[in-house]
């Protein structure tokens, strides 16, 4: 069960625009150990206000539950959204990035120190507690999705649920889809969403998985841009996989924008 407590303090919650409360956090982890659930937290960094002193805490009292995985995200100001509207404002001011870089290193140190392995761009786990949807999610595989705003991946066609609630409803009780997206890509597309997405992974990408899931050659695709990341120390390349450093990690969404690139789309996630 993921808990998304985005953050254990109420001025964080506050400046996130959050309907919980930090009190209410021990009783949904109460909840969750009654039902015999294993607990995971959703952590948000890079929030307006929030310093490196802050984050620690967060990260401190996380762990004091004992979760057996957590997620780390920083904060994107999506458009349209009221955080949004109050940065353009001029309302909020938001967190640098050389401050959230190192929020985020902080974040990889103190959980990896805590017995958390980082087995993902944003996600630790303990040992063989790794969430399998996320493992499905980062290689690019199919995957079910059911519910208000769940999205699925089934057959090659990507489709997503509509998020309103009510008209979620009508749709299921007359027998109707509740799909309101959808999308089906051909193999070179997917060939290059699957490049984004697996090299998030630590594993990387599997030159030989990726040809047996794909039918295209990864160096076909990006050799040439694989070398040149590798030279600057972004990606590590042992012939069987490709990875990202420790260093690529930090800036991983402008690895995969320049990879993309040779497909003419545009990376990220």
């Amino acid at each position: 069960m993921s808990v998304g407590v985005q953050s254990f303090r109420p001025e964080t919650l506050a400046a996130l625009d959050r309907r919980h409360t930090a009190e209410q956090i021990p009783r949904a982890v109460e909840a969750v150990r009654r039902h015999g659930l294993e607990l995971s937290f959703d952590l948000i960094f890079g929030a307006p206000g929030s310093t490196l002193e802050s984050w620690a805490a967060d990260l401190d009292a996380a762990l004091g539950y004992e979760p057996d995985h957590l997620s780390t995200y920083g904060l994107t100001y999506e458009t349209g959204t009221p955080l949004w509207k109050d940065r353009r404002a001029g309302r909020v001011r938001p967190v640098g990035e050389d401050a959230e870089l190192v929020m985020y290193e902080h974040a990889i140190a103190r959980l990896t120190a805590a017995g958390f392995e980082h087995y993902e761009v944003s996600n630790f786990a303990r040992p063989g507690k790794r969430c399998r949807h996320n493992e499905r999610y980062w290689a690019n595989e199919a995957y079910w999705g059911f519910g208000v705003g769940a999205a699925r991946y089934v057959g090659g066609v990507r489709e997503l649920n509509t998020r309103d609630t009510q008209l979620y409803i009508r749709k299921v009780l007359a027998g109707g889809s509740p799909t309101f997206q959808g999308e089906c890509l051909g193999p070179r597309d997917r060939a290059f969403e699957t490049i984004g997405t697996q090299l998030r992974r630590a594993e990387g990408i599997g030159r030989a998985r990726f040809l047996e899931q794909t039918g295209l050659s990864l160096d076909d695709l990006v050799g040439d841009r694989v070398r040149n990341l590798v030279a600057a120390g972004l990606l590590a390349d042992d012939g069987a996989a490709v990875r990202l450093t420790r260093r690529g990690r930090c800036v991983a969404d402008g690895i995969i924008e320049e990879l993309m690139r040779g497909n003419g789309r545009p990376g990220g996630g």
